[in-house]
Parts: C-alpha cells; structure tokens; sequence
C-alpha cells in the first residue's frame, strides 16, 4: 500500500486519476461530495480498475463468487432493473438501446481510497502514482446533445398517469413509480469530462462512474438503496420533490410547501412500509425501525423528503439474501411492489436497465453500500447512444401535467450539461 498526503499532491489529483482509469476495461469511481451531514454517510471516495474480471452472470453465482479467493479490498459493482426477473416471475420485452448485463461486479488489481488527510493506493501498486501524475486530465466537456427525444412523447405520458390514476381506483395499485426515457443517437462525448460536468452541476452524496467495456455510467444519485454495517442495516427512501427557492425566503415556504404536502408525505409513507416490509425478510424479529420519517435534505436543484428504515440482520443473511428481499428499491417501483412491476412494464416504453439499479461495493467483512441509480447519464461509446429517464410516483391525487413538470425538474441538471432541451 502507497500513501500519499493531499498536500504533495495537485488539486486535480481525482480528475486525472479518473482519466487515468478510464484506460482501463472495467473501472469504479465513487463520489460523496462532502455530504457529511447525510444520515448514515454519503459513499466512501474509492476509485477502482480491471482489465480483465471473473465476474458473476447473476444473482444465483453472485454468493459463490463474494467467496472467491482471498479478498483484501472492496469488490465494485452493478445490478439492473431487469434483475427482478430472476427475483420474480416477471419479464421485459420493452426496448433497450444499452444492453447493460444484468449484474456486473469486478475485484480491482489496484484501488484507491480517499482518507481524511491522504489518498492511499491498493493492490498492484507499481507505477501508479507516476502514471497518474502525468496524466493530462480531461478538458472541459464541451455541450454537443441539442435535443434529447422521448421515448415516451408527453401526450402518451399524460395518458399513462390517468391510466394508472384509474388502476389505484380498480384497487391494482397504491402507488406506481412511472418513468420514460430521454435518448440521443450518434454521439460523440468524453465519458469522464462529462461526468465531472454533472458532477460539479449536481454534487450529490451517491455519485459515481462505472465503465464496462463500452458502456458508462454517470451517475449524480441523491438516494441510498441500502447500507450494511456490522449487524446493522438501513435503507432510505426518497419520496417527495420540490424546486429550490432563488432566495432564502422563497427557499424555506418551498421546504415547508413540501414537509406539509398531503400528496407527497402519503407517496413517501406508503414507499416506507413497503421497505419496512421488505427488510422485514432479513431483519432479527421486531428490530424494523423508522428513526426518521419525512426528513427533508437540500441538493443543488431541490428539497428532498427522505426516510430512514433500519433493522438488525439475522445471522444468516449475506448480501444476496438481502437483494432478494429488498430489489428493486420500492422507491422507483411502487406498492404493492410485484403489481407496480407488472404495470411499469405494460406503460412504459423502455426497459430501465441501469437506471432504477444500484451501483455500489463491498467489503470483506459483509460491510457493504449501494446507492439507487437515478438522476444518471448512460452511453455506449461503441453505438454513440446516450439516454437518461426520469420518473415520478403516481398516486389518485396525482394531476398529469404536474407529475410531468416534476420529470422535467428532476432531468434539469442532466440537461444543463448536456446543453440539451427535451423534444416533447
């Protein structure tokens, strides 16, 4: 292990460390942005690289290969939406224009992690340092995406959200978290510049970077899917969003527009029984908590209305266990979880892949964080095809147009880098 104090290092250290590992076939970089007041902590700074990984195909192989060999670090990683169908008896047939495999994770050949006063550097340690400090970090990403097409135009998304309005009347549903997809074709941008655009537009506690091969992950998530440390476990659900206000007065009557909101507090209460359920499965009996509900958190762009639902693990849980009693995020499903899943498919017109995913590691000792990807750039360099979705929850009180706005609200800052407006 090499480490290396910040002050014998240049202020652009991470951003040339990040165009160096992009060399790389597989690489993980993870962004907490300073988010120290964030309940529960935001992502460790960790940066990860592989040329080559063994990595599982599925949730059945993904115990086995945790297992594998001696473990001296994190091992990095990514689950799809589409992985409900190997949790449930669901499928999607819905167009993809991605083709992220189903699960990904990789053990690095050298890693970085970010202390409070050094950068330590893991694993195949030879040269790193040198190879980093000489190379050239990446220029300003310069906005080339004029337009951003809908998948799903808004006249149709107007009619999904009284289609489903007339569902939660027919007793289907609760609540069902409807998205649509924003995509470009034909596009040539630098993955890492672009990230580190979105990333200073959108300093968010959950952010990272995730290549495979051709395809990258830009990721700027507010939200915790889950967090394990020693025998404790929390999830955070995030239900509830409003604009920022341009002054501090008009800031706070948005906070409290939002905290007194009947419509939104009902979203977010419904989505934590959902996960108090959920974790139910692999909790000690009578351990599930709620220690805060309806707390609300300040990004760059929005307020949040964030809970945290926590438990006790049973002995016997390991990390699969938990994803099969907790995946999808009920956030960006709905309630009751395996209905929503089946009507999402039936409205919507895009399969989610990444987005409604998680990105995230874990460590030998079973501590592990995942965060739930949303508010994320995808690109396939070799296709030139780049996509981003939004969403929001459904419920009866719900009203079209406003439900649309809030799509609009939560893709503004993808936009803003992008250079991009949306074609409705």
């Amino acid at each position: 292990m090499l480490t290396i104090s910040y002050s014998e290092l240049p202020p652009d250290f991470r951003a040339r460390a990040l165009q160096w590992a992009v060399q790389f076939r597989y690489c993980a970089y993870y962004e907490p942005n300073h988010h120290a007041p964030y309940p529960g902590g935001p992502f460790d700074r960790l940066l990860g690289v592989a040329d080559a990984a063994d990595s599982p195909t599925c949730l059945a192989e993904l115990s086995s290969w945790m297992q594998q060999g001696p473990q001296a670090g994190p091992r990095f990683g990514i689950l799809t939406y589409e992985l409900k169908n190997e949790i449930e008896a669901l499928h999607s047939q819905n167009f993809t224009g991605l083709d992220w495999p189903a699960l990904h994770f990789f053990t690095p050949q050298t890693w970085l992690h970010w202390r409070d006063e050094a950068v330590e550097i893991h694993g195949n340690t030879r040269g790193v340092l040198a190879a980093i400090l000489t190379t050239t970090p990446p220029a300003p990403a310069v906005p080339r995406v004029a337009t951003m097409q809908p998948r799903l135009p808004k006249a149709h998304y107007l009619a999904a959200v009284e289609a489903v309005r007339e569902d939660i009347l027919n007793g289907e549903v609760y609540e069902l978290n409807l998205c649509m997809e924003f995509f470009a074709e034909d596009v040539v941008l630098d993955p890492v510049a672009m990230f580190l655009r979105l990333n200073e537009a959108s300093p968010m506690p959950f952010a990272g970077f995730y290549k495979v091969a051709d395809h990258y992950l830009l990721c700027a998530s507010p939200e915790r899917f889950v967090q394990r440390r020693g025998t404790r476990i929390i999830s955070q659900p995030i239900k509830g969003t409003i604009r920022r206000g341009a002054t501090p007065d008009e800031d706070e009557q948005q906070r409290q527009r939002l905290l007194h909101s009947e419509k939104e507090r009902a979203e977010n209460l419904m989505i934590v029984d959902l996960v108090r359920n959920d974790l139910a499965r692999v909790a000690e009996t009578g351990s599930v908590r709620v220690p805060e509900l309806f707390g609300l958190y300040p990004f760059r762009h929005v307020w949040q209305m964030i809970s945290t639902v926590e438990a006790e693990l049973r002995p016997d849980a390991d990390l699969v266990d938990i994803l099969r009693a907790t995946f999808p995020m009920g956030s960006m499903t709905g309630a009751p979880k395996i209905r929503a899943m089946q009507l999402i498919e039936h409205y919507e017109r895009t399969r989610r892949g990444l987005y409604s995913g998680c990105l995230g590691y874990a460590w030998p000792d079973g501590n592990f964080e995942f965060n739930v990807v949303i508010r994320s750039l995808q690109y396939r360099a070799d296709t030139g095809y780049l996509s981003f979705q939004v969403g929001s929850a459904i419920t009866y009180d719900s009203v079209p147009e406003q439900e649309y706005a809030e799509c609009l609200l939560k893709a503004q800052a993808m936009l803003e880098v992008l250079g991009a407006e949306v074609s409705e």
